[in-house]
């Protein structure tokens, strides 16, 4: 594994096989946090598990604050927490949910569902730009994108946003013919999402 990948996150809890909540890691864990653009909505990221690299997209995020809705009086002023009870801080943070996409090993992606589980405490990095566009083309540098039926399936209500965003940073790696392809699966997409509104 890169040392380079900046690490982001570690699993936390999980709603399903293929749905995961990471906590985002602060100054309090990692002497370089990661930035905002580290967890932002559809930003790729990796786990190692065992032999492979389990690949997951980031679709959720949460704010974690254990102290809302307390307004009972302070016995310590905000800055001086950071001093006698730096605890306290930690406990504020950001969850993101990790749908998984994927995995790596030996140099070969696979799009599908991973066959391992994630366990708790597993570290998540970000996915350098050269894995994610060897994550999306396979041995002759074509397209595809197998894990689009899975995405706008478990992403839920995020699941158009998400393969939008995708799609757009796909397109300058595409031939024409792709770009039409990807053309075909954003309006069928958008028909889905259109289809599924409730309506009155």
């Amino acid at each position: 594994m890169s040392t380079e990948r900046q690490k982001v996150a570690r699993i936390v809890h999980s709603n399903s096989h293929v749905d995961y909540v990471g906590r985002v890691l602060d100054r309090f864990e990692v002497n370089k946090p990661p930035s905002l653009a580290d967890y932002g909505f559809g930003q790729f990221v990796v786990i190692p598990v065992g032999e492979q690299e389990i690949v997951g997209v980031i679709y959720n995020s949460l704010l974690l604050n254990p102290e809302y809705g307390n307004y009972g009086p302070r016995l310590s002023p905000l800055p001086d927490l950071a001093i006698f009870s730096p605890d306290f801080l930690a406990e504020q943070g950001v969850l993101v949910g990790i749908l998984t996409l994927g995995w790596q090993a030996d140099g070969r992606a696979e799009h599908g569902i991973p066959s391992y589980t994630i366990p708790v405490g597993a570290e998540v990095y970000r996915m350098e730009d050269d894995e994610w566009r060897r994550f999306h083309c396979d041995e002759r540098g074509r397209i595809h994108l197998h894990y689009f039926v899975h995405a706008t399936t478990h992403a839920r209500e995020f699941a158009l946003p998400l393969i939008e965003r995708i799609l757009r940073r796909l397109e300058p790696l595409c031939s024409e013919e792709e770009r039409k392809r990807l053309c075909v699966l954003k309006k069928s997409l958008s028909w889905q999402q259109f289809f599924s509104r409730p309506r009155f």
